[in-house]
């Protein structure tokens, strides 16, 4: 059995996106874009928040550049053609979501499988919890494959799960569920425990190295359900 330490995270986009907001001028640049009724530019900006012109394009940018702002160019003239003058460079709100969840969280991928699973059952007539098990296998199966020759490790890593060896068992710190997993243990256990012996079976077809783990149920204060043990000789 063959098992590596993760890897460095890589730095969070997400995180440097609220970062970004800490700067006061910058949080009422966006402020003002996000509740305006149109694109802003940057002239009409900077003479709501009483800046000055440079100020507010340098503040602009950066907001676009961390994605919270989307730039588009519109002519607001109404002319077209020969003499129109070149469109002018507006701030929109970005459709781009940012979620920062400590510890990290998933929730909208629990709710994705937890609906998938609800709407087949309702066509099918197979159970719900039959369904979500299977759905969550699916998409295991997924990211195993979607990996890129990361190991399990790193790949739990990178949806939250915060693996730890110890001795020979793989140990996850943290529930990207948490809170559903709290309310709703049976059900979103069960889910998880699937969604791992996904992630295993599609690391095992992929390439040597993850076979002599198995998921099991294990639960424990403070730790995910799951914990990764070696599999029987």
């Amino acid at each position: 059995m063959f098992v590596t330490a993760p890897k460095a995270a890589a730095p969070d986009p997400d995180v440097s996106a609220v970062a970004a907001l800490d700067e006061p001028t910058r949080r009422r640049l966006y402020d003002h874009v996000v509740r305006a009724p149109a694109p802003v530019g940057r002239d009409e900006a900077a003479a709501a928040l009483g800046l000055a012109r440079q100020t507010a394009a340098f503040h602009l940018d950066k907001l676009a550049e961390e994605s919270l702002l989307d730039v588009v160019y519109e002519r607001r003239t109404g002319r077209s053609g020969p003499g129109a003058g070149r469109p002018a460079k507006l701030y929109k709100r970005s459709a781009r979501q940012i979620t920062v969840n400590l510890p990290e969280r998933h929730y909208e991928l629990a709710g994705r499988l937890l609906a998938q699973a609800l709407e087949e059952s309702e066509v099918t007539g197979e159970p719900t919890r039959t369904v979500l098990h299977r759905k969550a296998h699916e998409l295991g199966l997924w990211l195993a494959e979607e990996d890129d020759g990361e190991g399990v490790f790193d790949l739990l890593e990178r949806y939250g799960f915060e693996p730890r060896l110890d001795g020979t068992t793989v140990v996850l710190d943290n529930c990207p569920f948490h809170a559903l997993a709290r309310d709703h243990t049976q059900t979103v256990c069960g889910m998880n425990l699937h969604l791992m012996r996904g992630v295993l079976r599609g690391l095992d077809e992929n390439g040597p190295g993850e076979s002599g783990f198995e998921a099991c149920l294990a639960p424990e204060p403070g730790h995910c359900c799951v914990r990764l043990k070696p599999t029987s000789p």
